[in-house]
């Protein structure tokens, strides 16, 4: 139990100071033009390996650029965390996109669709079927 706490606190401590650095530190012409925000970061329960998920805001073109400039920036960024974080070893970094706020825009324009697409007789004041 007191080793997850540990996990779960490295993980949010890593997370706090990437973003840091995306904010301050690495953010210049080595990653790219597209909007980078930290969404999550899963460490190993050894604490030797973060992976880092990063969600991108911008063109395809803007997004594989971010993407190659993070993944050029990996051993800045874990000697950056090794100086930052207090930790025996600092875990190797691995940066990840995170697909999943693209894919639940496009389910919640999926069920948007469907419910236009409903005869209005079908559906209640509230938009729901009532079946």
């Amino acid at each position: 139990m007191a080793k997850d706490r540990r996990v779960s606190r490295v993980a949010e401590l890593i997370k706090r100071e990437v973003s840091q650095m995306l904010l301050n530190g690495i953010k210049d012409d080595r990653v790219g033009t597209g909007m980078v925000s930290v969404t999550d970061v899963d460490v190993s329960g050894d604490l030797q390996h973060a992976k880092i998920f990063v969600s991108i805001y911008g063109t395809e073109e803007a997004k594989a650029e971010t993407m190659a400039g993070l993944k050029s920036a990996t051993g800045y960024v874990r000697s950056e965390l090794g100086a930052r974080v207090r930790l025996r070893r600092t875990p190797e970094v691995v940066f990840i996109e995170d697909l999943s706020l693209e894919r639940g825009t496009k389910v919640l324009t999926l069920l948007n669709q469907l419910k236009q697409e409903r005869p209005p007789d079908d559906l209640d004041d509230q938009g729901f079927s009532q079946e």
